[in-house]
């Protein structure tokens, strides 16, 4: 385990004094295209400036604006989604709503390709999934953010040690919006691409790829590789997985069954602990006998 768990803050490694980096803390500036200058995430006055950690000897994204680094990630879906030659662009947060009006929630980014008059020809969804944080972050970063002018080193060794949640961040997060949002967009016969670390890939179950030709979701893989040089990380391109939708939904929503002897064991530890705390109320048949 790394004695540090902040790998990026405001957009920089922790370890780069340089001016620039300085510049971002200090104004709490976010480098990756957010939707406004300053970083927003967890609170909009109290940003939890933490855009990766360390984990494991990787270095996983935790804000998922982190992979908005030069647009590579709609480039890449355009490529899936699109012909070579065609115009597009990208729409973020857009509202998705079933038959019903009921909202399904909001597509992280639409990209739309247009005609020469403007004119909407197609499109397709992009979501970005991060990984979620299991132990506390906010106090590490508060820390090196207020001592980070008092030393050039900063570890952190107390408990709940921060740690990436693979986990949660496909159960809680990735399934739902495969469910409910993917669905639509399946129905409507449109395809979508999920960009990803993958590392966090590699934790989901296996999947069935198919053809380019054939697929309705393209998996975007990508990680961060450090620039000696620049005292930075960039975000590159690592491979792309295509899968159909169905098989893909299935395999991520189902869980693979544990021995059933098992579950009946710890039942049974269960019951003889209820039953030893608690005797039964109703008389037994011994007692019956004896009263007679």
């Amino acid at each position: 385990m790394s004695s540090n768990p902040l790998a990026e803050v405001f957009g920089f490694p922790i370890n780069n004094r340089s001016a620039q980096a300085e510049r971002y803390r200090k104004s709490k500036l976010c480098p990756f295209n957010n939707k406004v200058p300053s970083c927003t995430k967890d609170k909009a006055n109290d940003p939890l400036g933490v855009c990766s950690i360390f984990e494991e000897n990787q270095t996983i994204i935790t804000c998922p604006v982190r992979f908005r680094e030069d647009w590579l990630i709609a480039e890449n879906a355009a490529q899936f989604f699109f012909k070579a030659d065609v115009s597009w662009t990208s729409l973020a947060e857009v509202k998705l709503t079933d038959r019903h009006g009921n909202a399904a929630g909001n597509i992280d980014l639409v990209l739309v390709s247009y005609d020469e008059r403007g004119r909407l020809i197609d499109f397709g969804s992009l979501e970005i999934q991060a990984v979620y944080i299991s132990g506390n972050i906010r106090r590490p970063f508060e820390r090196y953010v207020s001592s980070r002018h008092r030393s050039n080193s900063f570890t952190w060794g107390e408990p709940n040690y921060p740690k990436a949640d693979f986990l949660s961040s496909s159960r809680k997060r990735l399934a739902p919006q495969m469910l409910y949002k993917g669905g639509i967009l399946k129905a409507w016969h449109k395809k979508q691409a999920v960009a990803l670390q993958t590392a966090f890939f590699d934790k989901l179950p296996k999947l069935k790829e198919v053809a380019e030709s054939r697929a309705d979701i393209a998996w975007l893989l990508y990680d961060l590789k450090l620039d000696e040089h620049n005292k930075r990380y960039k975000l590159i391109k690592n491979k792309v997985v295509y899968t159909e939708f169905e098989p893909a939904l299935k395999r991520i929503t189902t869980a693979e069954p544990g021995r059933i002897e098992e579950f009946i064991e710890s039942l049974q530890q269960k019951l003889d602990e209820k039953l030893e705390g608690n005797p039964p109320d109703a008389p037994t048949i011994a007692d019956i006998t004896l009263t007679e």
